[in-house]
């Protein structure tokens, strides 16, 4: 098969490898149409399910992606002024720089003969008329999507909050989630390392604390400048570090929910962003582009027609990521929904924190539905002697 790849993310590369590995004849060029070695974000996350999986299917790449990983095990969250509560024994999680991430991936397609064309952008699937498969890997801003827009019927929902995505030389040894009050409302943070020298950090904040404080108006700097003072107690004293724009400004956004009715139109194949996008508060983007791609890959060798192979992997693929499709909007709720939950004493606002993928959660009275989840949760723990917690309190 001669398969076409436009975009050169984790999901293009390892869709690639893949292939490779089940049937090395096949004629697989990538196309990525910026420079080798350019790339946007900082760190991403994954959770040892998908380690487990990775080192089942390629253990070469896997071996290399875990050598290259920090890993945390405890959480620390921050309550402005009021407590800061640890939790250990949490679930383990591990964070990778995204360029390096790239490369490995890149190094092991190249080693088993795929090619990878970058600076050379794709404007729709007429430029590609010798491939037998496109494969659409190009994001949540994918062109070939949008050249079919109506037949997969795509649809964006877009969030409410607004969020910038910064990197830090402070290396956080935990998951870190700080809240930070101000006169404008609640503005808070996630941080994680993703290597020994740097960490990502995502800020979000409801349009009302957004636009009170000025970071509507207020160029890149300036955005960084009042960002590090709110969150001085974090950072150490460390700086945080944007991404630069072309007039200046912060890099600011709103999330986009990117749903599609269809995943495939003749011999283009949607995946990862390109296809379904889950708020980053779950941290399972990378996870799902991956999971696309292992569904996509068995299903193309187990038909012999494309049609049918394509149609299987809509089926399959669609049903498998409802679930966390649905955490991800669950959560992403509970943070435009903040001011109903950050007033309750600290331990239940952490409790509720950790359950805010429920979908009941919204139609409960949060402190009758902490007290059910802070039972469930000692009897989880005394059962398999899990996590512990510790709350320094200011109050």
């Amino acid at each position: 098969m001669k398969v076409a790849c436009v975009g050169g993310g984790p999901a293009s590369l390892y869709f690639s490898i893949l292939m490779k590995r089940v049937d090395p004849s096949h004629d697989i060029t990538i196309y990525e149409r910026n420079p080798a070695g350019s790339t946007y974000g900082w760190g991403v996350t994954y959770w040892d399910q998908l380690f487990n999986f990775m080192h089942r299917v390629d253990p070469e790449s896997a071996r290399a992606i875990s050598e290259s990983s920090v890993r945390w095990d405890s959480w620390v969250v921050h309550i402005h002024d009021r407590a800061t509560i640890t939790v250990e024994n949490a679930d383990e999680g591990s964070g990778i720089g995204r360029r390096r991430l790239l490369d490995i991936l890149a190094e092991r397609a190249r080693s088993l003969g795929v090619h990878i064309a970058f600076e050379h952008e794709i404007g729709g699937e007429e430029e590609l008329p010798d491939a037998d498969l496109i494969v659409a890997g190009d994001g949540i801003n994918s062109v070939l999507r949008e050249h079919n827009a109506d037949h997969f019927g795509t649809e964006i929902a877009v969030g409410r909050n607004h969020y910038v995505w910064l990197g830090t030389t402070k290396v956080f040894d935990s998951f870190v989630f700080a809240f930070t009050q101000t006169p404008h409302g609640w503005i808070w943070c996630y941080g994680y390392k993703y290597s020994g020298e740097h960490s990502t950090v995502v800020v979000e904040c409801s349009p009302e604390t957004w636009e009170g404080l000025g970071f509507h108006e207020a160029s890149e700097s300036d955005s960084l400048a009042m960002l590090e003072k709110l969150f001085a107690d974090v950072l150490d004293g460390h700086p945080l570090i944007g991404r630069t724009q072309v007039d200046g400004s912060a890099h600011w956004l709103n999330f986009r929910t990117v749903t599609n009715r269809r995943w495939y139109h003749d011999n283009v194949v949607l995946i990862g962003d390109a296809a379904h996008t889950t708020h980053y508060s779950v941290g399972a983007g990378t996870t799902l582009a991956l999971g696309d791609v292992a569904f996509l890959v068995d299903a193309l060798h187990g038909h012999a027609e494309l049609e049918p192979a394509l149609a299987r992997y809509q089926r399959k693929r669609r049903a498998a990521i409802k679930a966390p499709q649905r955490s991800a909007h669950y959560s992403s709720r509970w943070y435009e929904n903040l001011p109903r939950y950050i007033d309750l004493p600290p331990q239940q606002m952490m409790d509720l924190l950790d359950q805010r993928t429920s979908p009941v959660l919204a139609h409960v009275p949060p402190k009758l539905y902490s007290r059910v989840g802070r039972i469930r949760e000692g009897l989880a723990t005394l059962r398999s002697g899990g996590r512990s917690w510790r709350t320094t309190s200011s109050e």
